[in-house]
């Protein structure tokens, strides 16, 4: 079994990221000044033009890089793919996978690419990690995300046929050259925005955080700074993040054909950030992901509960009267669930739209919604089936979060996920899921910063399986949390 596991390698990289980011993030997410400032006076008009012209220039597509410097990221993703071997291999229960040869990669340039059937956070959470290496590596030597997303994905075909000696595998594809994509993005956006805000700390300690969140391009970073040592802007995005501390209890449970011994109680670590979020005044969506959410929870249950994250890729502004904001276009996905008794990953595109309204003084609205189809894989924690209760298949799904927040006191929101994990494309025993999840958060400020929030969350599992019966796996969670937040409505963006 491979050493490169996934959970680990999430834990020790983001947890100190995940944990200085509010008080880095200068008042913990507040929107910059201009995304919240009232329209310039004529005093000041001079410097609002100049303003407002630097950030029409900035709003650009970024160029594409020359070509002299695309062997910097390609050979930094191989010497990565070596090292990651080498440690599989020394170190690694299932040493033989790593034994690459001449013969073995010719084997696998002649083989048909099929679905594999290696633990399921190797796959799901493992990989995309790996994906998101690839893209920090080209992302922080100075490509635009397109550029990024090629070496991403080239990257994963190298690893799946020279990297290991068995067969390539297409899920394994999607999750590393296109899952790890998504997410190498956002966490590339947030390492940026640390470096970039600082909150006053020291440069060093700075250049820590954010080394935490994106290794990869932490390293670009610390070796070529002359080269690549500014940050990448954010160009006066409107931000929020929150940092929950807390307990969660399971309150109802269907372990169904999972053999796992189910831990009532858990400590859990959640952490979240919405980026560019519609409203700010001169803010353009000009680059992939100058809109996104990301969100991870570590449990002492079961390690990783959750990562997910969602990115705008090409969209547009809309616009309702003087009350609504909004942007729209397609979106890119990817998702890892883990309750203690199945998981679920998938990576996605959908149509959606981000929106924010005003729906009195000092109350407003955020919320999206997406449809769209991905490619999932779903499986029993521990199955006690006969037959392998572990299934991939092409993935409808649906996404709305709503969140309504009363001034910078009160807010309520929550999230419903839907998956349809079909046959379609399956390579295993076939059979089809149906996940639902649900997540119900109610934070209080206390004060300046402190608050305490009151977390639902329900995860439900039908699945029906050709060898097997059908059986459903429920749990639900409440979870009571210390909260660390932003210093201004609660992120929500004041253009009126």
């Amino acid at each position: 079994m491979t050493i490169w596991r996934g959970w680990p390698a999430i834990v020790i990289a983001l947890t100190p990221g995940w944990l200085l980011a509010p008080s880095i993030a200068r008042g913990a997410d507040a929107p910059p000044a201009a995304a919240s400032a009232p329209p310039p006076t004529a005093s000041s008009a001079a410097a609002a033009a100049q303003d407002r012209a630097e950030r029409a220039v900035s709003a650009t597509p970024d160029a594409p890089p020359t070509r002299s410097g695309y062997a910097l990221p390609a050979l930094e993703i191989l010497g990565f793919q070596v090292l990651v071997n080498r440690a599989n291999y020394w170190w690694g229960s299932e040493r033989e996978d790593y034994r690459v040869t001449l013969d073995s990669i010719r084997t696998n340039l002649r083989s048909g690419w099929h679905t594999d059937d290696d633990p399921f956070e190797v796959n799901q959470l493992g990989h995309p990690y790996q994906g998101a290496m690839y893209h920090g590596f080209a992302r922080s030597a100075g490509f635009d995300y397109w550029h990024a997303l090629g070496f991403t994905f080239a990257g994963s075909a190298v690893w799946e046929i020279a990297g290991e000696t068995t067969r390539p595998s297409r899920n394994d594809q999607v999750a590393s050259g296109i899952g790890g994509s998504f997410l190498g993005e956002a966490l590339f956006r947030m390492s940026n925005l640390v470096r970039e805000q600082g909150g006053g700390l020291p440069r060093f300690w700075r250049e820590v955080a954010a080394t935490a969140i994106d290794p990869a391009a932490g390293f670009n970073g610390l070796v070529f700074a002359d080269r690549f040592g500014t940050p990448y802007s954010s160009r006066g995005a409107a931000y929020f993040s929150r940092l929950g501390l807390g307990y969660a209890a399971s309150v109802k449970r269907d372990v169904g054909t999972s053999g796992v011994d189910v831990k009532r109680n858990e400590a859990q670590v959640d952490y979240q950030i919405d980026y560019g979020m519609p409203g700010a005044r001169d803010y353009r969506y000009a680059r992939p992901f100058d809109y996104f959410n990301f969100q991870g929870t570590l449990s002492s249950a079961n390690g990783v509960e959750n990562v997910l994250t969602r990115g705008l890729l090409i969209g547009k502004t809309y616009a309702a009267g003087d009350s609504m904001r909004g942007v729209w276009g397609l979106y890119g996905s990817y998702d890892y669930i883990a309750p203690q008794t199945f998981r679920v990953s998938t990576t996605a595109l959908s149509l959606g739209t981000t929106a924010q309204a005003w729906i009195g003084p000092s109350v407003s609205m955020q919320g999206t919604g997406m449809l769209g189809v991905g490619y999932a894989a779903v499986g029993t924690t521990h199955s006690m089936a006969t037959d392998r209760d572990y299934n991939y298949g092409v993935a409808p799904q649906a996404l709305l979060n709503l969140r309504l927040v009363w001034a910078d006191k009160l807010a309520l929101g929550v999230t419903g996920r839907e998956y349809f994990v079909s046959g379609v494309a399956s390579g295993t025993s076939g059979g089809h899921d149906n996940i639902l999840r649900g997540d119900g958060l109610l934070t209080y400020r206390l004060a300046k910063q402190h608050a305490i929030s009151l977390r639902v969350v329900a995860n439900r599992r039908d699945a029906t399986f050709a060898a097997d019966a059908s059986h459903r796996q429920t749990q639900v969670t409440v979870g009571l949390f210390y909260t660390l937040v932003g210093k201004d409505r609660f992120g929500t963006v004041d253009w009126r």
